[in-house]
């Protein structure tokens, strides 16, 4: 499911960047606001910026019977 729902995300990048940075981190985060003004200043900037947070952020969510170390 996690490469799904990341799959989904960049294609919304590239389509609208907010909404990808949206989906992965809420409106509440610098990242969504940077992606905001880099979006507003240009289109390119944008996308670019907002498919590399996607990309670069792990994953959050864990199986429950999977621990970190």
């Amino acid at each position: 499911m996690g490469m799904c729902m990341r799959f989904l995300e960049i294609l919304c990048a590239i389509v609208l960047p907010p909404l990808g940075v949206f989906f992965r981190y809420g409106c509440c985060k610098l990242e969504f606001w940077v992606c905001v003004l880099l979006t507003v200043l240009g289109y390119l900037p944008g996308i670019i910026y907002a498919v590399y947070v996607i990309i670069t952020d792990p994953e959050r969510h864990y199986d429950d019977d999977y621990t970190p170390v």
